[in-house]
Parts: C-alpha cells; sequence; structure tokens
C-alpha cells in the first residue's frame, strides 16, 4: 500500500516525540530519583516517577508504531503484537490517571495544606499509585481479550495489521468497552483535573502571594489542564463516536497522534 500525506505527517511525529520525549523523560527520571534519595520521596514525587514511567513506555514503542506506519502492514512476529498494544495503551491511560493524581495533590496542597500535610506520605501515594495501574490494566485486558484472534493479526487485502480489524462479534464487545474506558479513564479524571485546577486558580489568585509567584502557579496549573486535554481528548472522543457509529472510526490512528505528544509535554508541566 501506498504511503499517504497522513502517514507521512503521523511519521514525522512519531520521529519528533521520540527525539524529544526520550531525553527529557530520562532528564526528569534522574531529577526526581536523586530528589528523591537526597529529600525522600513525597507524593509529587512517586506521582512524577509514575508519570515519567509511564511516558518511557510509550517512547519504547514509538518506533514499532513508527513502522507500521510506514510499511502499512505488520511485519513483526505475532505474539508482538498484543504485548506492543498492552503497553502503548496503559501508557496513555496510565498518564490520564497519574497527570489527574498529581492536580489532586496540588489542589489539596494549596485548599487544605494543614490537613492534606498529615497524610503526606509516600507509602499512601505508592498504594493509590498501584491502585491507579491496577485499574488500567483490568480494563486493557477485558480489551485485549475481547478480540479473540490468533494473536490480533487480522489479513485484509493481502495485508495484515495488529489490532485494527474487527467483526461485528468483536465489535459488539469491544465497542461499549471503548466507550467505558473513555469515561471512567478519561471523562471523570478530565472533570477532577478541570475541578482542581480552577479551584487552584481561584485560591491563588485571591491569595497573598507576590504577582510573580501567581504567575508562576497559575501557568503550571493551567498548563496542565491545556495538556490533558489536547492530548487525550481526540483519541477518546474516537472511542465515543465509535460507539454511536457502531464501527470502530478510520481516524483513531491520526487520533493517536496527539496523545503520544503527552510524551515531551509533560515533561515541562
Amino acid at each position: 500500500m501506498q504511503v499517504t500525506v497522513k502517514d507521512c505527517v503521523a511519521l514525522s511525529v512519531y520521529t519528533f516525540t521520540f527525539l524529544l520525549g526520550l531525553p527529557s523523560n530520562l532528564l526528569v527520571l534522574f531529577v526526581y530519583v536523586r530528589k528523591a534519595r537526597k529529600r525522600g520521596a513525597t507524593p509529587n514525587v512517586v506521582y512524577a516517577l509514575n508519570l515519567c514511567l509511564a511516558n518511557l513506555v510509550l517512547v519504547v514503542w514509538l518506533p514499532v508504531k513508527a513502522l507500521e506506519t510506514l510499511l502499512q502492514d505488520w511485519r513483526l512476529p505475532p505474539l508482538i503484537c498484543p504485548i506492543y498494544n498492552f503497553f502503548l495503551f496503559s501508557s496513555l491511560y496510565g498518564s490520564c490517571l497519574f497527570i489527574t493524581a498529581v492536580t489532586v495533590g496540588r489542589y489539596l496542597s494549596i485548599a487544605f495544606p494543614i490537613i492534606y500535610k498529615r497524610y503526606r506520605r509516600a507509602r499512601i501515594s505508592c498504594f493509590i499509585s498501584a491502585a491507579l495501574w491496577a485499574l488500567v490494566m483490568l480494563h486493557l485486558s477485558f480489551a485485549l481479550v475481547a478480540e479473540g484472534g490468533a494473536y490480533f493479526i487480522s489479513i485484509q487485502d493481502h495485508t495484515s495489521a495488529c489490532y485494527e480489524n474487527f467483526n461485528a462479534s468483536q465489535l459488539a464487545v469491544l465497542l461499549p468497552l471503548r466507550l467505558e474506558m473513555a469515561i471512567v479513564l478519561f471523562l471523570l479524571p478530565l472533570i477532577v483535573t478541570s475541578f482542581c485546577t480552577l479551584r487552584c486558580v481561584t485560591l491563588v489568585w485571591h491569595s497573598n502571594l507576590p504577582p510573580i509567584g501567581k504567575k508562576r502557579v497559575l501557568t503550571v496549573a493551567l498548563f496542565t489542564l491545556a495538556v490533558f486535554v489536547v492530548c487525550y481528548a481526540p483519541y477518546n472522543a474516537s472511542h465515543i463516536v465509535g460507539f454511536v457509529l457502531e464501527e470502530s472510526v478510520d481516524w483513531r490512528m491520526y487520533a493517536m497522534l496527539t496523545s503520544s505528544c503527552n510524551v515531551f509535554l509533560e515533561p515541562v508541566v
């Protein structure tokens, strides 16, 4: 199959994301590990390390995504396909949840500093992180099992594809599950993130912080929310549209482009 202009754009995004995302996330990982060793782990450090881990997982698999787009065919061993999809989507939804965790922690530290300090323990944050990963992996396990094919590889027009072409019985299970994932793993975290961000903005705006301090806090809070919406909304919108149309929409793969951009945008946050 011929590589289209959209595919060239996708390849450019994946390459750019890989070149920026790998060093930036390794730098963040180094900084936070060093900070944890010197000052001890805080909830923010725990969540940031998990967020960095999720980004690095996506970075590692981006070359596979780029190769699949370039060749318009799945040339790797079939067993790699479910592993590739599992890590790809766990990274995406793990990032969603850990951005929410960071935002909630930021809000609690501003709104309830004294009470929050009593429960501001790294051990509690580790349990929360484990629960968030378990939630993501539980959903993905159901989604991958729903395909029920031979290692998720389908052949259409003499071209093999990984986790793309589904029959009616597979879509009957997969589409409602995608909708549930969009609601539980994106829309609900988005509501929580938006509430906490707007409350932070309000509290900081009416605080006695100097103007420079206010500007810094407000910039970080609003940029975090913007990254959340821009990176994750298109792909999750494809789940909702697909459920309404009762099909796996073709533009899902292009909606993944914005999701991959979180790899180099989140280290800035």
